[in-house]
């Protein structure tokens, strides 16, 4: 008996089934919820490493959903009036905005940073 899948990434090893009764269990992924502001304890630093000479300001720590860690890093895009990018819990704003970075978290209630 064939194991049909919801998708293939929900596999994990199973492939085929010769019991008529299988019944394959899919494991949940763990809903990862967003701490409140004032309970993020976020770095603030510069990095430079492996970016040509370039300077990016990396604030790290963060811990809660994509989409929060989105809105955040588009808030401090927008206030900064720069680029930069959100992934695996980190975001990078082009540039050397340590001070000003650190102002807009505390202002929004982000009570834990400080600057590395």
């Amino acid at each position: 008996m064939l194991c049909t899948m919801k998708n293939k990434k929900d596999k994990e090893g199973v492939v085929y089934s010769t019991n008529p009764d299988f019944e394959y269990e899919y494991t949940e992924d763990e809903t990862v919820e967003t701490l409140e502001p004032a309970k993020q304890s976020l770095k603030v630093q510069l990095d430079k490493k492996n970016r040509g000479g370039k300077q990016v300001t990396l604030i790290s720590g963060f811990e809660g959903t994509d989409e929060d860690l989105q809105a955040l890093c588009k808030l401090l895009k927008t206030k900064c009036g720069v680029g930069g990018s959100a992934k695996d819990n980190e975001i990078l704003i082009q540039g050397d905005f340590r001070d000003k970075i650190l102002e807009i978290l505390v202002n929004n209630g982000y009570s834990k940073t400080k600057k590395v």
